[in-house]
């Protein structure tokens, strides 16, 4: 076989996304995706379960697997079992990991919110938190998150968070044994791994 259908087939979560697909479109009729998108899982499923390279790789570098949400609405409607958002994942992984998805808009994007969203996890356990929102590069926030970001020390205690305090409650804190446990989890689970794969390319320190 193939190297890339070789790839996706090694992914722990093939088995269980893509079981025998019979070309029904339930997941396609059930897709809150779909409905907006140029974005069809059934075709999706029987492009993988072929096993056509040369469409398999231009699936990798297309838009299209990263139109999903991944609401997993498939999940509860396949009558075979099969996991349309699940398979997208496994696609997802192997297209950053041949470096396909820099050939596409969406898959580009990806590279921002890897930047933003798994750092700010590994380095304060958020993966969004108001300090690291700049309202300079948000504006569609508009002028109320701004005024609450240059205020938030006030605010936030008023709201019943506990801004960069110890112990309980929203915008606390993490602790760095629990930071470091976070770090573990992305290291044996192969997230450090595939950041490295996607991000050095762009000069981007990972």
């Amino acid at each position: 076989m193939g190297k890339l259908i070789d790839m996706i087939r090694q992914d722990v979560r093939f088995g269980d996304s893509l079981k025998a697909c019979m070309n029904c479109g339930v997941c396609t009729a059930i897709c809150p995706a779909a409905e907006f998108y140029d974005y069809d899982p059934r075709r999706i499923c029987d492009t993988v379960q072929r096993g056509d390279e040369e469409e398999i790789e231009r699936l990798l570098k297309s838009d299209t697997i990263w139109y999903c949400g991944q609401c997993l609405s498939c999940k509860t409607r396949c009558p075979r079992g099969n996991v349309a958002g699940e398979l997208i994942s496994v696609l997802r992984t192997v297209s950053q990991k041949m470096g396909y998805f820099r050939s596409s808009e969406k898959g580009l994007q990806q590279m921002s919110l890897m930047k933003s969203l798994q750092q700010n996890i590994l380095d304060i356990g958020y993966c969004v938190y108001p300090d690291r929102v700049d309202p300079a590069y948000h504006p569609e926030q508009g002028p109320v998150w701004e005024w609450f970001h240059e205020h938030i020390a006030d605010v936030a205690p008023r709201l019943g968070a506990n801004y960069h305090g110890e112990g309980p409650g929203a915008l606390r804190d993490i602790p760095k044994e629990d930071l470091d446990e976070v770090r573990r989890i992305f290291e044996v689970t192969g997230g450090m791994e595939l950041k490295a794969a996607v991000l050095p390319t762009e000069g981007i320190e990972n």
